[in-house]
């Protein structure tokens, strides 16, 4: 008994000890974790793409905020509208800090509707941040022979927009307005990203698509600048200063309901459209280290000057925020629910 008295007290001290002089270095339990560890980001859309770009900049400085300094890297991981990686950080991925989801904050809405394939409760997510409120945008080829709003409204045939799957913002976009202005669409899914959208735009298999302007003027620039894309709508609350010629959703409703259903369904989303989450049951001194060192990388001075070079806006938002935006979405009116449900279907 005595000996296995002395073995005990001798680790309760070893204990003691190693807090003693963790706290002599300033150095916190939590410090050590992060300590040559790797955090992945698991991007739900294809690379080359705006949710692609902004994780590859971020993942490249964010390391440097976290205690320990730990490596970040980005992984790809493809399917439904972004669902599948959604899915994946709420049932497989480790609760441990260790990995970071960033898929379609319009899976939220998704969730909401009654959407197929969720297996996730949005509310439930470790909310750690958006890195930018996103503006809205549908882009045209000059080939497809529609490059006004006019064009549009009194196009023959139904103007081919691309998507990847219900939930996505160009998905999404596509059928708000086509049932808020009555636009002539036909939404193409399937698509893994945008940098796919935009090729087949460019080989004439699509017209365009709809989606963040933040990523159509980074990813479609070339397009943009020789004239051979050419920006025809915004779906902003206020026309973006970027886009002040170009004609406003919002403005081109006709009624109230189309109003109410621009929007719940594409003015609301916007500002949390690139969320980044933790697994549920992550502990929370980790979620508050990740949160407060997602909120530093936009004043890094190198993340800055790389954000800038490569024309990516920041126009950061909490988790705090993000996620009472979150419990926002889950209390609006049962009968706009059951439109959106109509719509997105």
């Amino acid at each position: 008994m005595k000996i296995a008295f002395d073995k005990n007290l001798a680790i309760l001290a070893a204990f003691f000890l190693s807090l003693v002089l963790l706290a002599g270095t300033g150095i916190s339990a939590t410090d050590e974790f992060f300590k040559n560890k790797t955090v992945r980001i698991i991007v739900g859309f294809a690379p080359g793409g705006g949710f692609d770009i902004y994780s590859r900049a971020i993942a490249r400085h964010m390391g440097k905020h976290v205690p320990g300094n730990p490596i970040f890297v980005v992984e790809n991981m493809t399917g439904a509208g972004s669902l599948i990686a959604a899915n994946h950080i709420y049932k497989v991925a480790k609760p441990d800090g260790l990995t970071i989801g960033n898929f379609h904050g319009n899976q939220i809405l998704n969730q909401v509707v009654g959407g197929q394939g969720i297996d996730f409760d949005a509310r439930r997510f470790q909310w750690i941040g958006v890195p930018v409120k996103d503006n809205g945008a549908c882009v045209l080829s000059k080939a497809s022979g529609v490059t006004s709003l006019e064009q549009w409204r009194v196009s023959k045939t139904p103007v081919k927009l691309g998507g990847s799957a219900p939930g996505d913002t160009a998905t999404t976009n596509a059928k708000i307005l086509k049932e808020a202005l009555g636009l002539p669409i036909q939404v193409v899914m399937g698509y893994k990203g945008t940098s796919d959208m935009r090729l087949a735009a460019e080989s004439g298999e699509l017209a365009g698509a709809c989606f963040q302007w933040e990523s159509i003027k980074t990813t479609w620039r070339k397009g943009l600048d020789s004239g051979d894309l050419v920006v025809v709508i915004q779906t902003n609350p206020k026309r973006h200063a970027e886009l002040a010629n170009v004609p406003n959703a919002i403005e081109e409703a006709k009624s109230d309901d189309a109003r109410q259903l621009i929007r719940a369904g594409l003015h609301d989303p916007a500002a949390m459209t690139r969320p980044y989450s933790l697994p549920p049951g992550t502990p929370k001194e980790r979620v508050e280290i990740l949160r407060k060192a997602f909120l530093e990388t936009f004043k890094d001075p190198s993340f800055v000057a790389e954000a800038k070079k490569s024309n990516l806006e920041v126009d950061p938002v909490s988790g705090e925020e993000l996620e009472t935006l979150v419990k926002g979405v889950f209390r609006l009116d049962p009968s706009l629910v059951a439109k959106l449900k109509d719509v997105l279907k």
